[in-house]
């Protein structure tokens, strides 16, 4: 079985995977009312370590206040359920997955008085568009779906049934051949991939886009812009068109799991004649070598597990 470990937090205790249940009337099971969150864990030099784990549970308290979650548990004690699920896993390269949701109490859209749980899962979980595509770039094609917008759900929050949508578009990307479906606006404009925001570089300035494209403002993506700035690479905030990216020069996904992936298609246009930018390969070796603690100027990104 994939995505499996021996043990989970659920609820403040740790327990068998097999025994985190919840009721098929819970509430997050019709409506999709969870808020959750992607966090790695790699194994460094220095043993492992967590990237940016209090920036992601600030978020996940971000994404339940939005949608009146009212987590019952504080940040320093999910971020300790995260150290001490990975330890009881004896994991040292991992996938955290924590996640906050109605169960079951009432079957009406109000979730009234259902009841908060809260779960923190670890396993190991390859590259997300697979060794290959984070290495030699992936295929990706405009989703037929548009993104929703922002103004009727609110798109900065990472929350459980907003990702049907993304579901749509990567499925359409892999039922046609690609690698990954590109979400447009409801404007037009560049939106985001089904679960990454993007990059584009030109003439060496890169762009992204921000909320006001209805994506998800990503931990990894503000890393990116970050270090932009750190190296002095020209870093501009603004509205993509389609026109942008196919006379781009690089295109870049990034995500948790998804960390710097170069783009190298859009609709079967070759980006950079099909090669990874040097840009990106720039950006992507940084991000690569702070997560794998080899970068002293950035170790406070790093929660290591003692």
């Amino acid at each position: 079985m994939s995505d499996y470990s021996k043990y989970i937090w659920y609820n403040n205790k740790i327990i068998n995977w097999d025994e985190a249940n919840t009721h098929v009337m819970s509430h997050v099971i019709h409506y999709g009312s969870g808020v959750f969150e992607g966090i790695k864990c790699y194994n460094t030099q220095k043993g492992p370590a967590v990237f940016r784990l209090n920036s992601h549970i600030k978020r996940l308290f971000e994404s339940a206040n939005i949608y009146n979650i009212k987590i019952p548990y504080s940040k320093e004690e999910l971020m300790h359920g995260c150290i001490n699920i990975i330890q009881k896993n004896e994991l040292s390269d991992c996938y955290i997955r924590p996640i906050a949701f109605y169960g079951y109490d009432t079957l009406g859209v109000n979730p009234k008085n259902c009841p908060v749980n809260v779960a923190i899962a670890s396993f190991f979980w390859g590259a997300y568009l697979g060794e290959k595509g984070l290495n030699d770039g992936v295929r990706v094609c405009i989703s037929p779906w548009e993104k929703f917008s922002y103004k009727a759900i609110p798109a900065i929050a990472k929350a459980c049934g907003q990702y049907m949508n993304s579901m749509l578009s990567v499925n359409y990307a892999k039922e046609n051949g690609y690698d990954e479906g590109l979400l447009l606006d409801s404007r037009g404009y560049v939106a985001e991939g089904s679960g990454q925001n993007i990059f584009i570089v030109k003439s060496g300035t890169v762009y992204t886009n921000d909320e006001n494209s209805s994506i998800l403002l990503g931990i990894t993506r503000q890393t990116i812009i970050e270090l932009c700035l750190e190296l002095d690479i020209p870093i501009v905030i603004k509205d993509i068109t389609c026109d942008d990216l196919f006379d781009s020069d690089e295109i870049f996904f990034t995500g948790t799991a998804s960390e710097v992936t170069p783009v190298i298609s859009i609709d079967d246009k070759e980006i950079n004649n099909g090669k990874v930018g040097e840009i990106t390969s720039r950006l992507k070796s940084l991000y690569m070598n702070i997560v794998l603690g080899k970068s002293e100027p950035h170790l406070s990104w790093l929660t290591f597990i003692k």
